[in-house]
């Protein structure tokens, strides 16, 4: 923890840290899931675990964002690795995923989902349709996004033993969100999702 915080500050920083951040150690499992998203940090982590032989599939999901209605591009930071247009999520991550070396054929496809929760329930009926057990599976995803993403992927996998690997971005990372004005808006952004958006699908899986 950084030693220039505040004994209040370091509390604060220190709940919120171990809330939101999960990541577990990779082992062996049946699928990689890769929650839709427009930067490639996590699909390149998949494909890291994949080159390692942890599990024979990936499974990118993503259309677009629900609030914007189309896929909002490639950050410019990443635009000369990616260069093409792409209608959707899925459609950029697979390009990743196969730039990073993976094979078309491990590649499964969701292309429908617009947030979090849909990229985990749909991603649920894809393997089911090919008959895919997920016994057990790696969640790969954006340090920050590791709660919400796991909470929603076990909703539409309760059975399965998740994984989370994440992938680790400076400025963004359980060391060192604090320490940045873009870090502290995203893992107070999902904060408030937390509060927001998952107790709306809280609601709508009890049936209220």
């Amino acid at each position: 923890m950084d030693s220039k915080l505040t004994l209040g500050a370091e509390t604060f920083v220190r709940a919120v840290t171990e809330f939101i951040f999960v990541e577990d150690a990779p082992q062996k499992s049946d699928v990689i899931f890769i929650p839709g998203a427009s930067h490639p940090e996590h699909a390149l982590r998949a494909a890291e675990l994949y080159h390692q032989g942890m599990a024979d599939y990936v499974l990118p999901s993503g259309r677009y964002s629900t609030l914007l209605g189309h896929f909002k591009g490639v950050p410019e930071a990443f635009r000369q690795d990616y260069p093409d247009d792409y209608e959707t999520e899925w459609a950029y991550l697979r390009t990743v995923l196969m730039k990073a070396g993976v094979p078309d054929s491990a590649i499964l496809r969701e292309d429908q989902a617009t947030y979090t929760w849909e990229n985990a329930q749909f991603s649920r009926r894809v393997c089911d349709s090919l008959g895919i057990q997920v016994q057990q599976a790696i969640l790969c995803c954006r340090a920050f996004h590791a709660r919400r993403a796991l909470m929603y992927y076990h909703a539409a996998f309760p059975d399965t033993n998740i994984l989370v690997c994440p992938a680790s971005v400076p400025g963004e990372s359980r060391n060192d969100w604090f320490t940045n004005a873009k870090g502290r808006r995203r893992v107070m952004g999902e904060v408030n999702r937390l509060g927001g958006q998952v107790g709306e699908v809280f609601e709508m899986m009890l049936g209220k």
